[in-house]
């Protein structure tokens, strides 16, 4: 009876520091292809979302130019400090610095995320897991706040609403995921009397109409941006910054679903002995 109790206890044990030990692969691997997005994304944000910034910061300075003409500079008047951190190093080690750190936490939040659902969600295999796990984060985290509250160049909203639009987009961004959370319980719910296709389309469709109940009632940002500012550029921004998500979500799902499948499905060990060419008989 004791050594049976002791065999059950130690069985237990070594499955959990087996379990632990997985989830901690997990997350090294997580933030390891975190930072391999991350390059991707500061390589798209490079090319395609600093031209824009360029363009928005010109508009800016030309609006404070033609408004310091117009009124005058005031004799004695203490000329502007200089910038701690030049344009140019904002654009490259500075931008560079930002995205990767931010891939590299989404990466280990995302791999945690993908260490609970792994089995939870239905039989799939490892790649495909990651590949639902950076869908449903890119939608929720991203892609839907982004359609209530869409980014917006720098210095050209009210300054003195920024800490209220900050904190409406966190907002927002709190409320898609626990919607988007609430439909996969729902989802898994109605599978065994629906079935898993037609459960996905009926929680696919609340959660559409739970966002679009949520957008309509939060309050808009008609302040985000100042008017007369060039429509062309907040366009181009707007769609850089969400091409740059985009990359960084798929980037993540292709090399962590990889590294997360060779960890959980390791190739079978080949036997030489099978492998061997028998020698001819004479």
């Amino acid at each position: 009876m004791d050594s049976n109790s002791n065999s059950s206890s130690n069985n237990t044990s070594s499955n959990a520091s087996t379990s632990s030990s997985t989830v901690r692969g997990l997350l090294v691997r997580g933030m390891l292809a975190g930072l391999i997005a991350g390059l991707f994304a500061f390589a798209v944000a490079y090319v395609v979302g600093e031209p824009s910034v360029d363009a928005s910061i010109a508009v800016e300075e030309a609006a404070a130019a033609a408004e310091h003409a117009g009124h005058g500079v005031a004799a004695g008047a203490e000329p502007e400090e200089e910038e701690l951190v030049s344009r140019g190093v904002q654009s490259t080690v500075g931008l560079a610095t930002g995205v990767l750190v931010y891939g590299v936490a989404l990466g280990g939040i995302a791999s945690l995320a993908f260490a609970f659902v792994l089995g939870r969600v239905g039989r799939f295999t490892p790649r495909a897991t990651a590949a639902l796990v950076a869908a449903a984060a890119f939608t929720t985290v991203y892609l839907v706040p982004f359609l209530k509250y869409p980014a917006t160049p720098p210095a050209v909203g009210n300054p003195d609403t920024i800490g209220k639009r900050t904190t409406l987009f966190f907002l927002m961004i709190l409320l898609s995921v626990l919607l988007g959370v609430a439909a996969v319980v729902v989802g898994r719910r109605l599978a065994p009397r629906l079935g898993n296709w037609n459960a996905t389309l009926v929680a696919g469709a609340g959660f559409a109409v739970a966002v679009a109940v949520a957008c309509a009632f939060l309050p808009g940002n008609g302040d985000a941006v100042q008017a007369g500012f060039p429509a062309a550029v907040l366009w181009e921004f707007r769609l850089a910054t969400l091409g740059i998500q985009a990359v960084l979500w798929a980037v993540f799902a292709v090399a962590f679903g990889s590294l997360a499948q060779r960890l959980l499905t390791p190739e079978p060990v080949r036997d030489p002995a099978a492998t061997r060419t028998p020698l001819p008989v004479s």
